[in-house]
């Protein structure tokens, strides 16, 4: 399978992924990915974590489908079923899991290393919830206000949440600078390398759910 991009090795920052050209319908359906219906309301009950929980899931799992088209330069073709808001299961669920699981190492080594920085970082729910929210709700800063506030509610009171809020935000932002970084080296024409933040350890198991150490190939 054809690789839609290049490796460098960085003495300092070491293998760094260069994209090359995005075609249109995939730069499309990354800035589409984003468009989750986070909460808007304050729940301190069970049912809201659940909720957000299943959200992350479906986030993490559409942003790993992602980056394997982006990483092979694949036409996604009819994305119906990919866009279906419910929870994820049954054949789409095995449909989008293995699409993630084709995610080239390099590629994910990008995801992982954003979701270890962010879950060490003393500002995460800061962090997470402002970008998840943002995107979502571009085009309403009444809802984007009131999701940032529920998702760093629930980043802030729930620490065994933060693992798959975290993921959720990794897989956001890697194929958003990837779409980025693809545009850059277009622009100027020389490789412009996807923005990473630096890799810190793993995080301890609390909260690291099945469905991340599948994704994120921590087993």
């Amino acid at each position: 399978m054809p690789e839609a991009y290049q490796l460098r090795d960085d003495p300092h920052l070491g293998c760094r992924v260069c994209p090359l050209p995005v075609r249109a319908e995939l730069a499309e359906a990354v800035a589409r990915s984003h468009r989750i219906t986070w909460p808007t309301w304050i729940d301190r009950g069970p049912r809201m974590l659940r909720h957000v929980l299943e959200l992350c899931r479906l986030r993490t799992a559409r942003g790993l489908a992602l980056l394997h088209w982006l990483a092979a330069d694949l036409p996604p073709g009819e994305l119906d079923w990919f866009w279906l808001p419910l929870r994820l299961t049954g054949p789409r669920q095995d449909r989008m899991y293995a699409a993630a699981a084709a995610v080239p190492a390099p590629v994910l080594a990008l995801v992982v290393a954003n979701w270890t920085w962010v879950l060490a970082s003393p500002h995460g729910g800061r962090i997470t919830a402002s970008y998840l929210a943002g995107a979502a709700y571009r085009g309403d800063g009444f809802l984007a206000a009131d999701a940032t506030m529920t998702l760093y509610q629930t980043y802030d009171r729930h620490p065994e949440a933060r693992p798959a809020l975290a993921a959720a935000w990794a897989a956001a932002r890697v194929g958003a600078d990837w779409c980025n970084a693809a545009d850059l080296s277009a622009r100027y024409q020389a490789p412009a390398p996807v923005f990473t933040y630096p890799r810190d350890t793993l995080p301890p198991p609390l909260g690291v759910r099945p469905w991340i150490q599948r994704l994120f190939r921590l087993e």
